[in-house]
């Protein structure tokens, strides 16, 4: 559509049932937002026939580092999102300019590694773009002014939607929209893995790309099992609510890595590669020989997985049979778990600095044994995930706010769809 004429289409409310399903009736919030990107795109790429394209966050539900050793995992897309005002070029090219930062322009006949790019924007597109290619995709040039509210170190992936959103670009434009959610998101992890240079599992990806409240049994990463599960979780008067702790992510890549790395020097003793090879019982018949060859810290981190995958599928089952309270408890649950065994909510190099552990105090104080608190995805600095009654939303996310900061708390919505073309 040109552009002129998509910008009288939203103002006219086209898209005014999108912005109600999809972001819970921010209509004037979101209509604001999407004409000031098609501001941008035409400041910068000038008047056009435009697309416009979407990806979510993600939020963990259940399945606290548990994806990497391809464990189970309970996920959802959320109302935050990454949006792209897009136009198909014929120069081979992606020229993507986002938010305040510069254009980024990436040459599609090359999509090897460039070492001087990992840690950067530019990485993640050329590894979509290879991750594309080498499935044998077609890829090609676009133009894009790309933003995004899903914020960035707030644990709501924003590396992951952006990774989502340039996969379904690619897909709409280039191949008839045929590439899966899950390709998608394979896609997604390989361009983080190996062009941007994170280890990260597949759990955010498949959040992103897939959408909805969905249950990942990630036995086989090529063929993972996804299980999307409905279940509307204002019917029991409660919201999901992700808060911010502002602490500093600098010089933490250590931790993050020690966390796969501790559990497969576990299954390594063994003689294998993930602890998903291995049982329970393997590692508490060999505890005393585990403790001296791997140390102690990974013998709690095997066994929080272990707990962590039960806890996921009783998750799944009590949404699935609307016992709500053993949600609740398993919530609960696994946030115990993540912090005396798998021992991610503050990292030991720095114990004065223990921002999701205040949090975690707070809502206890709070929500006084209603509702339930943990650290929400890779955890050691950033974000605090709470199931809040309704009737307790405001208290909780005023208390929140006055020690993290304005802003700090976001109310959020599960999302019934993943990476999509608006229109």
């Amino acid at each position: 559509m040109l552009i002129t004429e998509l910008r009288d289409y939203i103002e006219k409310g086209g898209l005014d049932g999108v912005y109600k399903e999809y972001y819970f009736g921010e209509a004037d919030k979101q209509k604001a937002r999407y004409l000031k990107a098609i501001d941008h795109f035409e400041k910068q790429f000038g008047a056009q026939d435009v697309e416009i394209y979407s990806a979510p966050g993600r939020t963990e539900i259940g399945g606290n580092h548990t994806d990497h050793q391809h464990g189970e995992v309970l996920a959802a897309s959320i109302n935050k999102d990454a949006i792209a005002v897009v136009t198909k070029t014929d120069d081979g090219k992606v020229s993507l300019r986002s938010d305040d930062y510069p254009l980024v322009t990436i040459d599609c006949n090359d999509v090897t590694v460039h070492e001087e790019e990992k840690n950067t924007t530019a990485s993640l597109i050329r590894g979509v773009l290879a991750g594309l290619w080498k499935r044998g995709y077609q890829i090609g040039g676009f133009s894009a002014y790309v933003t995004s509210d899903v914020l960035i170190g707030a644990g709501l992936s924003s590396s992951a939607a952006f990774e989502t959103l340039i996969g379904t670009i690619q897909s709409g434009l280039y191949n008839d929209a045929a590439v899966s959610a899950i390709e998608i998101a394979q896609i997604g992890q390989f361009a983080e893995n190996v062009y941007f240079g994170k280890p990260c599992g597949l759990m955010d990806q498949m959040a992103c790309s897939v959408g909805s409240l969905v249950h990942i049994d990630f036995a086989d990463p090529e063929n993972p099992v996804v299980e999307k599960v409905d279940y509307d979780f204002a019917t029991k008067g409660y919201h999901l609510c992700i808060t911010d702790t502002k602490g500093s992510h600098a010089d933490l890549t250590p931790d993050y890595a020690a966390v796969p790395a501790e559990m497969k020097s576990v299954a390594a003793y063994f003689g294998k590669a993930v602890l998903h090879e291995i049982t329970e019982e393997d590692v508490l018949k060999n505890i005393n020989a585990l403790r001296e060859q791997c140390g102690d810290r990974a013998v709690l981190r095997a066994l929080h997985f272990f707990e962590e995958n039960k806890r996921v599928q009783k998750e799944t089952e009590a949404l699935k049979t609307d016992d709500f309270s053993a949600f609740l408890d398993a919530v609960a649950a696994s946030g115990a778990s993540s912090f005396q065994y798998l021992q991610n909510v503050y990292t030991n190099h720095d114990i004065t600095h223990q921002n999701v552990s205040i949090s975690l105090q707070l809502a206890g104080m709070v929500l006084k044994g209603r509702g339930a608190a943990r650290v929400h995805g890779g955890g050691f600095a950033g974000t605090m995930q709470a199931w809040v009654p309704e009737d307790l939303v405001s208290a909780y996310v005023a208390q929140m706010d006055a020690v993290f900061g304005e802003g700090a708390c976001s109310v959020l919505g599960i999302r019934s769809c993943g990476g999509m073309k608006v229109i």
